[in-house]
C-alpha cells in the first residue's frame, strides 16, 4: 500500500463526497429531521416538493462515489 499526500487528499475528499450523498438520501426520505418546529416545517415542505428528483440524485451520487471510491483503493493496492 503506498499512499502519498495527493491520494491521501484524494480518498478523504472522495469519502467525504460519499457521506454526504447518504446524508442528503436520509434527509430525503425524511429520516433525518430538526428539532426546531419551524425548520421542520420547512424542510418537510422543501421534501414534499422536490423529494422524487432528490432522492434519484443522490442515489445517483452513492453509486458514483462507491464505484470511485472501489477504484481508487483498487488502484493503491494495485500499485
Amino acid at each position: 500500500l503506498n499512499l502519498n499526500t495527493v491520494d491521501l487528499l484524494g480518498l478523504i475528499f472522495e469519502i467525504t463526497l460519499l457521506a454526504m450523498a447518504i446524508y442528503l438520501y436520509l434527509f430525503a426520505i425524511g429520516k433525518i429531521s430538526s428539532p426546531d418546529e419551524n425548520i421542520r416545517k420547512k424542510s418537510d415542505a422543501f421534501r414534499k416538493k422536490n423529494g422524487t428528483w432528490l432522492r434519484i440524485l443522490s442515489l445517483a451520487m452513492i453509486a458514483i462515489m462507491l464505484i470511485n471510491l472501489f477504484l481508487h483503493l483498487q488502484h493503491l493496492w494495485t500499485d
